[in-house]
């Protein structure tokens, strides 16, 4: 199945995600809404503890079954039927085009819109405060939201469908997009989201390793700081209160020669964060342009990587 994800990798190139098409994931993030609606409402503590437990369950196991009999019943109409339903669903869990669009949208807010519609614009990819934030501020969030994301929006994704196909991948978008709603630590989410933010950390603690040195490569090819990249992505990749969000932007942080991370306020509540990189410079609004090509760079390292060790172990053990 190398040469189907190869496909939905380069689908995701090409098209990234349209908003009028379906998508699974909006599936998922709408029955997480509609289950805080109508379960948690009026509960106890302990009992919204129990309930984010139900709730983390339900969506990944779910989202994993329907994924897995979705393939079963297309590969029985045809094989051809089944081949595009395993690209089409391949293809939803990866984000390398859309996450770069986006960085895009708020560059060019920066560079030619007003400082108000740059906060507007990275309200939609971050989940921090963004009425107050500086300019500065903006250009941090994104590539934080870039550097981040090229862990949980591809690399890991990527992993997944290389050791279990759409199946494996479409429950691991189900954790991530489950914390990404529910993992905060403010009072509204801490009880109902802790078990949906530990298992986040849990799935993505070896992609997040792999994402460092995958970026590291990435850095010398794009012939930006490496030696920095190196350095800071040594010292500060524990710097985040999250144990793996740290990885790439330790490393992102070093190659821009920029400081990520600090304290923001998230939902009214002011959130304590390490810092991450030392301030050589002020981050510019091209550093978001810069994060982009290590995305992409990045994700086409780690699809030859792992379509190599794909092959060998297809060629040599089965």
């Amino acid at each position: 199945m190398i040469h189907l994800i190869i496909a939905a990798f380069l689908l995701d190139l090409l098209i990234g995600d349209p908003y009028s098409w379906p998508h699974p994931i909006k599936i998922i993030g709408n029955f997480i809404a509609w289950f805080q609606q109508k379960f948690t409402k009026m509960k106890s503590e302990q009992e919204k503890y129990r309930l984010g437990i139900v709730l983390w369950l339900i969506t990944v196991l779910g989202s994993g079954l329907a994924t897995y009999c979705l393939l079963r019943v297309s590969f029985l109409m045809h094989p051809f039927v089944g081949t595009l339903c395993y690209i089409y669903l391949a293809y939803t869990t990866l984000a390398a085009k859309s996450l770069s669009l986006e960085g895009k949208k708020v560059y060019q807010k920066l560079k030619y819109g007003s400082l108000t519609d740059a906060r507007k614009q990275v309200s939609m990819i971050v989940g921090r405060d963004t009425d107050e934030l500086t300019k500065e501020e903006i250009t941090k969030a994104t590539i934080e939201t870039v550097a981040e994301n090229t862990s949980d929006g591809v690399i890991a994704p990527l992993m997944c469908l290389f050791l279990g196909g759409p199946t494996l991948a479409m429950m691991y978008k189900s954790v991530n997009t489950l914390d990404s709603m529910v993992g905060y630590v403010t009072p509204k989410y801490k009880a109902i989201g802790w078990f949906s933010a530990k298992m986040d950390d849990l799935w993505n603690f070896i992609p997040a390793r792999l994402t460092w040195l995958y970026l590291l490569a990435a850095t010398k090819l794009l012939q930006l700081d490496t030696t920095n990249a190196w350095r800071v992505g040594k010292t500060d990749c524990r710097n985040h209160k999250s144990p793996n969000s740290g990885y790439p932007e330790a490393v992102v942080a070093g190659a821009l020669g920029i400081q990520l991370g600090g304290t923001h306020f998230y939902h009214g509540v002011e959130i304590y964060k390490p810092t991450i990189g030392v301030p050589l410079r002020s981050a510019e609004p091209e550093d978001i342009l810069t994060a982009n090509a290590l995305l992409y760079a990045t994700a086409i390292l780690s699809l030859i990587v792992f379509s190599i060790i794909a092959f060998i172990s297809n060629y040599y053990f089965f």
